[in-house]
């Protein structure tokens, strides 16, 4: 069964930093890419960065690039998110993902529960 579980959400104050994690389980974690998402609830869901299987090639929103850096260790099945310089546009619910291939063209499947980030002084 898939799984995948993400921790390290919180309060930051504004220009501070945090680092999501996301730990899978149920499937091969290096063969496929993987996406970190956010949402504000009730609302869609905003794509915020990925990362292919061999780690080539990282995506990031522009909202994302310059602050944010998408890691994943393969060893550990974990992929991670740090984010730099938060603001109170980046308060939501964030979620990781798998794709159904290793680059990030091919679909999401699966989704965590999330791990809520409030930026707030």
């Amino acid at each position: 069964q898939v799984q995948l579980v993400e921790s390290g959400g919180g309060l930051a104050q504004p220009g501070g930093s945090l680092r999501l994690s996301c730990v899978a389980s149920g499937f091969t974690f290096g063969n496929y890419a993987k996406t970190w998402v956010r949402q504000v609830p009730g609302k869609g869901l905003e794509w915020v960065s990925g990362i292919s299987s061999d780690v080539r090639v990282t995506y990031y929103t522009g909202a994302a690039k310059g602050r944010f850096t998408i890691s994943r260790d393969n060893a550990k099945n974990t992929v991670y998110l740090e984010m730099n310089s938060l603001n109170p546009a980046d308060t939501r619910l964030y979620y990781c993902a798998k794709h159904l291939t290793s680059s990030m063209a091919g679909d999401m499947d699966s989704w965590g529960r999330g791990t809520l980030v409030t930026i707030s002084s």
